[in-house]
């Protein structure tokens, strides 16, 4: 397995995590990186070094919300949800996104299907 450092997802840290609680609901964080690795085709590792710190860099700018919980192995944890503000700078984070990876994939001589 090929493994992505989380210093090269830097900047696509906090869309992953987003969409994934877009996705899921409720969770907690150890939830929101083995969701990443899964939806990856365990190709992308969010290392918690990366991941703990954006989680609580997205809860204090208000996109999530935490709370304690007791997990599915009965051990206390801190679960979070995505916040309506969260939700629309998905949609504005998503929109970005797309727009950049076009862009990219011009100036590479890629076409769409070449990529899948």
């Amino acid at each position: 397995m090929t493994k992505i450092q989380s210093s090269r997802l830097y900047g696509t840290v906090d869309l992953l995590i987003l969409r994934t609680l877009h996705r899921t609901g409720s969770i907690h964080g150890l939830g929101v990186a083995r969701e990443i690795l899964t939806l990856s085709g365990e190709k992308v590792i969010l290392e918690e070094g990366a991941l703990y710190p954006a989680l609580h860099r997205l809860e204090k700018e208000g996109f999530i919300r935490g709370a304690w919980k007791i997990s599915e192995k009965n051990r206390r944890a801190r679960f979070y949800e995505l916040t309506a503000r969260g939700r629309k700078h998905l949609e504005a984070e998503l929109a970005e996104w797309k727009e950049h990876t076009s862009a990219v994939r011009r100036v590479l001589g890629l076409a769409w299907e070449e990529m899948s």
